[in-house]
């Protein structure tokens, strides 16, 4: 069983004793935390939720809302929905704040409470700070009877987001029409199987082959929407007729893109290649994490554009967006912020943006991606136990490579010409995540393998 308490919510899997899985007791505790939180911050009492469709997913809704009902706050649920849509609704609601019910791309024993303030956009490292010491101290007071909360549900926001999209200026609907595309999408059996169908539709693609679009949430396959996670949509495509692939994770806030040719676009890629056509269009700066690719830079600075490296997490890069006036960013794990419609990773608007540069392009997604600069990223992870220091690790790797130019925002990224690695824990998960990057996939993959010999030689030292 595992639980992490994080500035961005509160994640675990299902079951367990209280305090070391994500329990009912868990679940209850943290939203009366945030509820109290965002009531007293904001002095509105209404809080938007909505969930993916794992499993677990109707039991913590449950607890949650009526946690929220018990602290004299009206919910508004959106029920199945993705995590790009709540963000939006939080302001169109003139809400305190949300709460997204998703563990995102972890597997099916896991949930988690994403949180929102009331703008739509994740709680800074202070803001969740403060709601895990409200929950630490159990320090909130419920309603009587009289003052409880009201409880309606709303299943019109998919609808409403899709519509925002397709009004984008940079979204040319009839170039996507003309082409008459032919699309596979694989929507692990969540909440992108109800509207990444429907987004597809309004843009007027009308031949969409649907893998995995029931929302019952029973994960087909793993559902991070990494290479070697796809295999069947690939070999789908492989010997079909189809122009792109399509695939999102359970929240729906990430995109990976197959080539007409059954080869993955890039995870990577997939903000580059928005980047470049949202660039072309009008000028403006970037920003993405450090684990991301060089590739942005480079197509940043081709525009004429400024790019910008921010710390790991979703929160980070949109403080950074905002203090560099960016126009598009987002994660190099197929996360796409623009602005213009809201400050969150969306992978509906990644999807309308890409199909229209891919219209304007010329239909063949692997001609488009033989446009960028090739880097190869090897992305590996070291597990984590108790016993581990990662902060005396990271202290000792920093020592072994100063000669090297040093970046310490998140963890340790350290620069080997037109190489780099990054190593940091993760936020998520219990593990050291060791990110490399070259031009040659054999440098990057080397080059990831010599620090996790370092890591592993220093801990077995301290042990």
């Amino acid at each position: 069983m595992a639980l992490i308490k994080s500035i961005s919510g509160i994640r675990g899997t299902i079951g367990g004793e209280t305090g070391e899985g994500l329990t009912p007791l868990d679940i209850v505790k943290f939203a009366a935390a945030y509820g109290s939180w965002a009531k007293n911050k904001s002095g509105i009492n209404k809080i938007v939720i909505g969930r993916d469709a794992r499993i677990s997913g109707e039991m913590v809704n449950s607890l949650v809302a009526n946690t929220l009902i018990g602290l004299g706050i009206d919910v508004v649920d959106l029920g199945l929905s993705t995590t790009p849509t709540v963000e939006l609704a939080v302001p169109e609601e003139k809400a305190a704040g949300g709460i997204i019910l998703t563990a995102s791309h972890n597997p099916i024993q896991w949930n988690a409470l994403k949180l929102l303030n009331d703008k739509g956009e994740f709680i800074s490292a202070a803001e969740g700070a403060e709601v895990l010491e409200l929950a630490e101290k159990e320090s909130f007071e419920f309603a009587e009877v009289l003052h409880l909360g009201k409880y309606k549900t709303n299943d019109t926001y998919i609808d409403k987001h899709i519509e925002k999209i397709c009004a984008l200026p940079l979204v040319d609907v009839e170039a996507i029409k003309a082409k008459n595309f032919s699309v596979a999408i694989d929507c692990v059996n969540s909440t992108g199987g109800i509207s990444v169908p429907k987004l597809l539709k309004a843009l007027g693609v009308n031949q969409v082959k649907e893998l995995y679009c029931k929302p019952t949430g029973h994960f087909p396959h793993n559902p991070e929407p990494l290479p070697e996670n796809l295999n069947q949509i690939c070999s789908e495509i492989e010997k079909g007729k189809y122009d792109l692939g399509i695939v999102v994770d359970p929240d729906v806030d990430r995109l990976a893109l197959i080539n007409e040719d059954g080869t993955p676009f890039g995870e990577e890629y997939t903000l580059v290649a928005v980047a470049d056509y949202i660039l072309s269009q009008k000028k403006g700066n970037t920003v993405s994490n450090l684990s991301s690719s060089m590739a942005l830079r480079v197509v940043t600075e081709k525009h004429g554009g400024k790019y910008t490296a921010a710390a790991v997490g979703e929160v980070n890069v949109v403080e950074a967006m905002k203090a560099t006036d960016a126009i598009i960013g987002g994660e190099g794990n197929g996360g796409i912020i623009l602005p213009e419609l809201h400050y969150g990773r969306d992978a509906l608007v990644g999807i309308a943006l890409f199909l229209t540069h891919l219209a304007k392009f010329g239909k063949s997604a692997s001609r488009l991606r033989a446009t960028y600069p090739n880097y190869h990223i090897s992305k590996n992870k070291i597990e984590l136990t108790p016993q581990i220091d990662v902060d005396n690790v990271l202290e000792e790797i920093k020592k072994q490579y100063a000669s090297r130019p040093i970046n310490t925002i998140d963890g340790v990224k350290i620069e080997f010409d037109d190489e780099w690695v990054h190593l940091r824990k993760s936020n998520t998960e219990p593990i050291i995540r060791i990110y490399s990057e070259s031009s040659s996939e054999v440098t990057a993959e080397h080059l990831a393998k010599k620090l996790i010999e370092d890591i592993k030689e220093i801990i077995s030292t301290k042990a």
